[in-house]
């Protein structure tokens, strides 16, 4: 039985390790005493649905910060047209600071990305500009 158990145990962190290195770096922000990682399996977004992680550490110390409701919305600029604007769905992952999402893009572009929390540690939003290819 404990063989069993040690098989199953290594098989699951397995797994874990390597969902956790498909992800691959999109972007990094700081921003006050925040650091914002966004990632995802191919390391970009595309035109179409995408999921993706984000990710709250501190700048001091890189551990997980709570940053409470958090949202990331998107627009691109067109000329002599309104703003393309597309809002990401975000859940809590199971780990501290770190949400999974998806989004979609009805085309390729250059959007500018605006994230926003409010929580236990504090209230703050960045902006940054991620390409979709």
């Amino acid at each position: 039985m404990n063989r069993v158990m040690a098989i199953v145990i290594t098989a699951v962190l397995l797994l874990a390790a390597t969902a956790w290195s498909a992800e691959n770096l999109i972007q990094t922000q700081k921003t006050k005493d925040v650091v914002i990682t966004l990632k995802s399996e191919s390391g970009q977004w595309k035109q179409g649905k995408n999921s993706f992680a984000l990710e709250f550490t501190s700048a001091k110390d890189g551990k997980p910060v709570d940053p409470g409701e958090v949202s990331l919305s998107t627009s691109m600029t067109m000329t002599g047209m309104a703003p393309m604007i597309a809002g990401a769905t975000l859940a809590p992952d199971k780990t501290p600071g770190r949400y999974l999402g998806s989004i979609d893009f009805p085309d390729p572009g250059t959007r500018q990305v605006t994230v926003t929390w409010d929580g236990a540690s504090g209230k703050g939003s960045t902006k940054f500009s991620v390409p979709v290819r």
